[in-house]
């Protein structure tokens, strides 16, 4: 089992969220989070006044995939997240070392 984390621009949320349901992802969590990366925030006016944003509003998805999804899970995610400009995003795979279902008590892959 995989654990895919994926940061993207937040207008991007429902074309990555159609792209993965195509997919047969059943579930994921999605977080508001705001951060920073090599752009290192972003210029900004407000009424006529220009002023830094050093923390960036992200979109934060995590998603559990058994490992014969993952790869193709990560794929969708690119392709839907792009825009081809900076601060698109990231995205992280991580190994998960066991999983349960609280309600029925399923394990590992059942549990997804």
């Amino acid at each position: 089992m995989k654990l895919v984390i994926a940061i993207i621009k937040p207008f991007k949320l429902d074309e990555v969220r159609d792209a993965l349901t195509k997919l047969g992802v059943e579930g994921m969590t999605v977080t508001e989070v705001k951060g920073f990366g090599r752009q290192k925030g972003q210029k900004e006016i407000y009424r006529g006044a220009e002023y830094n944003v050093v923390f960036v509003p992200k979109i934060k998805l995590e998603i559990a995939a058994d490992d014969t999804l993952a790869d193709r899970v990560v794929e969708a995610i690119q392709h839907a997240a792009s825009t081809g400009q900076i601060g698109d995003g990231k995205i992280f795979v991580t190994d998960i070392v066991q999983a349960v279902r609280i309600r029925t008590g399923e394990t590992g892959s059942d549990a997804l």
